[in-house]
């Protein structure tokens, strides 16, 4: 987890595509408060927001 959070969900882990309702949705289940956050979009910052680095595997091999 990221340290400052970030409201960038496309660059999320958490962030995946749902086959049932064909669209991107976010795994956590973020409380009223957070959520309340997240829709005003005013500096929100997610506190689980997770880089989604499909090639950090791939280094830390090497």
């Amino acid at each position: 987890m990221n340290g400052k959070g970030s409201s960038n969900c496309e660059n999320c882990v958490n962030y995946v595509y749902d086959d049932d309702s064909g669209c991107f949705v976010c795994m956590i289940d973020l409380d009223e408060d957070e959520m309340v956050r997240f829709i005003q979009g005013t500096n929100y910052s997610c506190p689980y927001f997770r880089l989604d680095d499909e090639y950090g595997v791939v280094r830390h091999q090497n």
